[in-house]
């Protein structure tokens, strides 16, 4: 039997929810993928206080890509990247960067959807102190090929003779998959783990029926068959396991528990750098990270 991730519901500030599949209970991570969440459909208006204020991470990198809206992204080294539908925004954090994510100046008016999936990689343990950085790959940069009946966006990796310039620190898998209603694609063993996930609708994997918006554990070095009732949206996340195990607190990522216990008093003492303009800031969460 293949093994399905249900989401769990998180209230992000301001009654903005997201769907967070992982890290679970049962499975941390798929290749190098340590975190998903899932947001919207959500109608943003004028009104709504939805901006995520600046923030510290250590340790990852963040995978931002939009179905449909638009998010201002600023960091501590100076990039502001209006990130839109169909574009990859891999932020390294490393040794430590901020930023914010917030509406867009020009949108602060307006009522739009935002809909979108953000990711975090885990860095390779030889990387997890790297210099910071911040890549923008725009929608028109990313292949996409037809495999049958389907249309897949190779958005990191590599799949069926494409492959994106999106560069990583590891062998990692990131595909955006339509499939139309009455249709198969049978999808081969990419990478040495690897997990399928339902955006907006029920199939079949394998013959077995997932429900929309889980996450399915693919058998590794097996092709998996999906099929699918109605028309359907997937992504396909994996790549290379992790090279060893780390520990998450709230937005650090570490192979050593000391570490993140240094970030958090590294932010609380204000000693990460800031992102230009913006004075706000999250501040630290009530319990704190402790080291046995």
């Amino acid at each position: 039997m293949l093994q399905q991730l249900l989401p769990h519901e998180k209230d992000l500030g301001g009654g903005f929810k997201v769907r967070r599949l992982l890290p679970a209970a049962q499975r941390q991570s798929v290749g190098p993928f340590v975190f998903f969440d899932h947001f919207g459909p959500v109608t943003e208006q004028p009104q709504n206080q939805h901006d995520v204020r600046p923030h510290p991470h250590i340790g990852l990198a963040t995978v931002t890509y939009l179905f449909s809206g638009a998010i201002m992204h600023r960091d501590s080294l100076g990039y502001a990247q209006k990130i839109e539908p169909g574009a990859i925004n891999w932020m390294t954090a490393g040794r430590g960067i901020v930023h914010s994510e917030r509406k867009p100046a020009e949108l602060a008016d307006a009522s739009y959807i935002n809909h979108g999936i953000q990711l975090w990689a885990a860095l390779p343990l030889a990387f997890e102190e790297a210099e910071p950085a911040f890549a923008h790959t725009p929608a028109h940069a990313i292949p996409q090929v037809r495999v049958g009946d389907a249309l897949v966006r190779v958005l990191i990796g590599e799949a069926f003779g494409a492959q994106s310039p999106v560069v990583t620190y590891a062998p990692t898998l990131y595909l955006d998959i339509s499939l139309p209603a009455k249709c198969e694609l049978t999808l081969p063993p990419l990478a040495a783990e690897l997990a399928l996930y339902l955006v907006d609708a029920a199939v079949q994997v394998d013959d077995q029926p997932m429900a929309a918006q889980s996450l399915v554990l693919l058998t590794p070095g097996q092709p998996t068959r999906i099929s699918a009732a109605g028309p359907v949206r997937l992504m396909a996340i994996g790549g290379a396991p992790l090279d060893g195990r780390r520990y998450i607190w709230w937005n650090f990522v570490s192979s050593r528990k000391e570490r993140i216990a240094q970030a958090a008093k590294d932010w609380e003492a204000g000693d990460f750098a800031g992102v230009a303009g913006d004075s706000e800031f999250i501040p630290l969460p009530a319990t704190r990270f402790t080291v046995p």
